[in-house]
C-alpha cells in the first residue's frame, strides 16, 4: 500500500460537538458545490460562501480543496458499504445478496447523485484515491465471491476479475438511467442484467 493510500485511511483528529457540526455541515456544502460546479471550476470561497462561514473556519478543518474532496470520497466509500453490507446480511444464496447489492447501488446513486459524479471525478484529481476507492469497494465483492466458491454456489474463478467485472455492471447500468436519465433502472433490464450474470450469452442447446 503506497504512503498516499494509507493516508487516505488515517482518520480525523476528535473535534468537539460543535467542531464536528461545521465540519460536517462543511462536507455537506462541498458535496453540493464538487457536485454542481466540478472539482477544477469550484473553490474553497464557493463552499465558504455557500456554507456562510469564513475562509479561516474553513482552515481549520481542511489544509485544502483537495482534502475536503478526499474526505467526500473517504466519507462516500465508508458509508456506501456500510449500506450494501446491511442490505445483503440476511441473503440466503450469492445470487440472492448480488440482486439486492445491485438494487441498494442503484436506490443508493439515485440518492446521492452528486457524490457519483464525484467519485468519478476523482479520477482526474488524484488517480490513487480513484484507485482506493475501487480496491475497497472490490475487496467486499471478492470476499463475497470467495464465500460462494466455498459454497460450490458458483464456479472457481479469479475472484478480483469477476469482482471488477460485476462493479462495471453495476456501474454503468447506474450510470445509463439513474444519473443521465434520472429514472429507475427499468425492471425487465435489471433482470436480464441479472439473467447475464448468471446464465452468460451463449445461448443453452434445446
Amino acid at each position: 500500500m503506497s504512503e498516499n493510500q494509507q493516508n487516505y485511511l488515517s482518520p480525523p483528529a476528535p473535534l468537539t460537538k460543535k467542531g464536528e457540526k461545521t465540519r460536517l455541515h462543511l462536507l455537506n456544502i462541498a458535496e453540493e458545490v464538487f457536485g454542481e460546479k466540478g472539482y477544477f471550476n469550484a473553490s474553497i470561497v464557493d463552499i465558504t460562501q455557500k456554507a456562510k462561514v469564513a475562509q479561516g473556519t474553513f482552515y481549520n478543518y481542511f489544509p485544502s480543496k483537495q482534502a475536503i474532496f478526499e474526505e467526500l470520497v473517504r466519507n462516500m466509500s465508508h458509508s456506501f458499504r456500510s449500506e450494501i453490507r446491511n442490505a445483503i446480511k440476511d441473503a440466503s444464496s450469492f445470487e440472492e445478496s448480488q440482486r439486492i447489492g445491485f438494487k441498494t447501488f442503484f436506490s443508493w446513486v439515485k440518492n446521492h447523485k452528486n457524490l457519483y459524479s464525484i467519485v468519478q471525478q476523482s479520477v482526474l484529481v488524484d488517480e490513487n484515491l480513484y484507485r482506493w476507492y475501487y480496491d475497497r469497494l472490490a475487496s467486499g465483492y471478492i470476499k463475497g465471491l470467495e464465500e460462494a466458491i466455498g459454497r460450490e454456489e458458483i464456479k472457481d474463478y479469479d475472484t478480483e476479475t469477476i469482482a471488477y467485472c460485476l462493479m462495471g455492471i453495476s456501474q454503468f447500468i447506474g450510470m445509463r438511467w439513474i444519473y443521465w436519465d434520472d429514472q429507475d433502472v427499468p425492471e425487465e433490464n435489471f433482470q436480464q442484467a441479472m439473467d447475464f450474470i448468471f446464465h452468460g450469452l451463449k445461448r443453452l442447446e434445446e
